[in-house]
This record gives C-alpha cells, sequence and structure tokens, in this order.
C-alpha cells in the first residue's frame, strides 16, 4: 500500500509523540497536577508538632509511632501514613511536607501545615500546637515565597487549582473537658464561636487564590477508646459530659455543610467537598469485619479499660504501656486515633465514594475539577 505525503507525516509525527511521551512524560501532561494543602490537627499532623515548644502530649515521634511503614517515628500520630499521605499516593503526588520542611523539600506539590491538638480556636491547647489562624498565617507565607520561586502567573494557577483539605474541630469540644478549663458560652454560642473563626481561614485562603476545599465532619467522639476508658473509670459523671459532647458534635455536623453553602453563595468560584467521617467511623466501630477488623473498640497501644489510657510508648504521663501483636487487626492505634489500615480504607472512600459519604464531589473529580 502507497502512503501519500500527508499521510507518511501524520505517521512520522504520531512516533515522535510517542517517542517523546516514553522520553518526557511532562510533555504528554495536558495541565499541571493540581496540589494539595492540608490544615488541622492530629489526623492529618505529619511531624510539624516535632519543631514546636510542646509537650509530650502533644507529640508522636517515639516508637511505636511509624512502626508500619516508615519504620521510624514521624511525629504522625498513628502507626503508619495518613488521609494526606494516601491522597497524595492516589493523586499521584509525591508525600506533601510539613511546613517546616519545606526549606528541604520542593513546596509546588503542597504543603502540610496540620498540629496535633490544634482547633479552630486559638484558646485551645494555646501556646503548645499551631492553632488554625496561625496556620493560615502560615500559608500565607508559602504563597509569598511560591510567588518569588514560579512568579505570579504560575502561583497563582498553582493556588487556584490546589485542593485545601481540613480537620478540625475535634480538640475544641475535648479541651474543656480538662479540669483547668471552662466555657465561657452556651453550646451554641460556643459552636457559633468555632464556626466563624473556621469560615474566617476558609476566607483568608480563598483571598489568595485558593478555591476548591475538602472538609472532614466530626468523627463520634464518645465511641473514642480513651473517652470509654474514662467512662468506666469515672462512671455517671464522665457520662454527662460524653452525651454534652456527642450533642455538640451532632450540632457541628448539622452546621458544617451549612456554612460551606453559605460560603459558595458569597464567594464567586468557591467550590467544597464534605467527607462524611462521622458516618464511616461509627460503620466501622460498630461493623469492623465489613471493614477488616476484628477489634473496634479497643486501641491497639495504650494501658487500662479498652487501652484508652493515652500511653502509647511511655513517654507521656502514664509509662505504662500494652502493645498489640498484629496492628492489622485493629481499628484504633492509639487512645485516639486510627490505624494506617482504616486511614487507608477512610481515604478510599473519600477518594471515590458514592454521594452518601462524600459530596458534592468525591475527592479523585476535585482534583480533576480545572478552576
Amino acid at each position: 500500500m502507497a502512503f501519500s505525503s500527508s499521510s507518511f507525516h501524520f505517521f512520522r509525527l504520531c512516533i515522535f509523540l510517542l517517542i517523546a511521551c516514553f522520553t518526557c512524560p511532562i510533555m504528554c501532561i495536558s495541565r499541571p497536577q493540581a496540589a494539595l494543602f492540608v490544615f488541622g490537627d492530629s489526623l492529618f499532623d505529619p511531624g510539624n508538632n516535632n519543631y514546636i515548644n510542646t509537650t509530650t502530649e502533644f507529640l508522636a515521634n517515639w516508637r511505636p509511632y511509624g512502626e508500619s511503614f516508615f519504620n521510624y517515628p514521624t511525629g504522625r500520630f498513628c502507626d503508619g501514613r495518613l488521609i494526606p499521605d494516601f491522597i497524595a499516593e492516589y493523586a499521584n503526588l509525591p508525600l506533601i511536607p510539613s511546613y517546616f520542611q519545606i526549606g528541604k523539600q520542593h513546596f509546588v506539590h503542597g504543603v502540610n501545615f496540620a498540629s496535633g491538638g490544634a482547633g479552630c480556636l486559638v484558646e485551645t491547647h494555646r501556646g503548645f500546637v499551631i492553632d488554625l489562624k496561625t496556620q493560615l498565617k502560615y500559608f500565607k507565607n508559602v504563597a509569598e515565597l511560591l510567588k518569588k520561586k514560579v512568579g505570579a502567573t504560575e502561583s497563582k494557577q498553582i493556588l487556584s487549582n490546589a485542593v485545601y483539605i481540613f480537620s478540625a474541630g475535634g480538640n475544641d469540644y475535648l479541651a474543656p473537658s480538662s479540669a483547668n478549663s471552662t466555657i465561657p458560652y452556651t453550646e451554641r454560642e460556643y459552636l457559633q464561636v468555632i464556626m466563624g473563626n473556621l469560615t474566617s481561614v476558609l476566607k483568608g485562603i480563598y483571598k489568595e487564590g485558593g478555591r476548591k476545599f475538602a472538609m472532614l465532619n466530626m468523627v463520634p467522639i464518645g465511641s473514642l477508646p480513651n473517652i470509654r476508658a474514662l467512662n468506666v473509670q469515672k462512671g455517671v459523671k464522665n457520662r454527662d459530659f460524653i452525651e454534652k459532647i456527642s450533642s455538640l458534635v451532632k450540632m457541628h455536623n448539622s452546621a458544617l455543610p451549612e456554612m460551606l453553602k453559605q460560603l459558595e453563595k458569597q464567594l464567586p468560584g468557591f467550590k467544597y467537598t464534605l467527607f462524611n467521617l462521622f458516618k464511616v467511623f461509627a460503620e466501622s466501630i460498630d461493623n469492623p469485619t465489613k471493614y477488616g477488623f476484628k477489634t473496634s473498640k479497643t486501641a491497639c497501644c495504650g494501658t487500662g479499660p479498652f487501652r484508652g489510657i493515652y500511653s502509647c510508648g511511655g513517654k507521656r504521663q502514664v509509662k505504662k504501656y500494652e502493645l498489640c501483636k498484629n496492628v492489622k487487626d485493629y481499628l484504633f492505634f492509639d487512645s485516639f486515633h486510627p490505624t494506617e489500615l482504616a486511614y487507608r480504607q477512610y481515604t478510599e472512600l473519600l477518594w471515590n465514594g458514592t454521594p452518601d459519604v462524600v459530596a458534592p464531589y468525591n475527592l479523585k473529580s476535585f482534583f480533576e475539577l480545572s478552576t
């Protein structure tokens, strides 16, 4: 069969593009990969608290933390990776560096600002953690660094196309349970202050160019091994506390989607998705075998009832601790935090789940969505 001149040139162009894709894959990418910026608490902290002046209550930089993946403690409150680590894997991004590591690592793919123990309120564990408003301040620093590194036009594109993910609020509701803390508000006033601070941070990121926000709602706090242990030890008095916390969590989870809908109306281009962590967390506690776990109420690492005394690794106030034989059997790694396997399963639902757990977008489509 004879080739026409135009057919030959088309054939040669196809061969050239095929070779180019193998030798330089970036030539075949139609648009830049969306970056990931992470805000929040110990569910997301990759080790930021290692770099601040804090107490062992807000640290996890000793064994057995990190034993399942990194083989050394990174500061993550887990035996391995967290939700942002798995998101990075699914989105073909490198591990997102902590804010205090950006001098050593590239940060065009995003930065993790989360801090174990942090809340939406500056007052929550003040002086020991990086509160959400300070995380916003650090993000603004990164936005300036990004502009200097890649220029105003490209940095604007990176920030507008990035995904901003949050896990925040749980510590605001748990912190007042300590003996020296009081809430000078009614429950509804307290909720409004928390939501107001969260709204302010979202607007601050939007002002810097952020447009795509992924939010996790609150877990059923009363089902954490630590709270179960307190319930056994303190009885009726603590049951009243659990009921109060559970009520606030329900109020928070009702208020969060309404706040996001309001921002969507107020801010042009603002998009959000909400992951129903409460639902999947409660399901994995009530029906652990569905998620591949044998034990969902007792932690792998800790001491006391349900291994709920927060002593994992023996570096906090209580030195005694026990460690399970097979962490893959457990939903909880320590008295508050899930195992790596649980985080992977939750991330899969966040990444590609159905609208009953993540809506109006799953995170995969959210990353593919151009602004």
